[in-house]
């Protein structure tokens, strides 16, 4: 089981990072490769390696983890137009970085969800 990441130097501040919220169960920060013109990372402050590592115990860090979601796809003027929330599982999924992570993507026309 992975111990640390780099989201958790992240939360703590150690390393730099475009915070937009912070508080004490989830960050959100800008990614530093976009996809798009908006392309927000949030992420629970306590690391969960995988979607299939979450436990019960998890809710209240996940659902805010919604919640912000709306709430910053609000602010970057996103919401009307819509936007997409991608969490990849694993290396078929594309999980990069295991700590689980919420990715807020819009600001144009983003197409197809999958190519074939």
């Amino acid at each position: 089981m992975v111990e640390e990441t780099i989201f958790s130097k992240i939360i703590r501040r150690e390393i730099p990072a475009d915070i937009l919220y912070q508080d004490e169960l989830v960050t959100a920060f800008r990614d530093i490769s976009p996809q798009a013109p908006t392309h927000i990372l949030i992420i629970p402050n306590h690391l969960i390696a995988t979607a299939n590592d979450v436990k019960q115990s998890d809710e209240a860090a996940l659902g805010r983890m919604m919640i912000v979601a709306a709430r910053l796809a609000k602010e970057e003027g996103i919401d009307e137009d819509g936007y997409r929330l991608i969490m990849n599982c694993n290396k078929h999924g594309g999980q990069e970085v295991y700590h689980i992570h919420m990715h807020l993507v819009g600001g144009k026309p983003l197409g197809p969800m999958l190519s074939k």
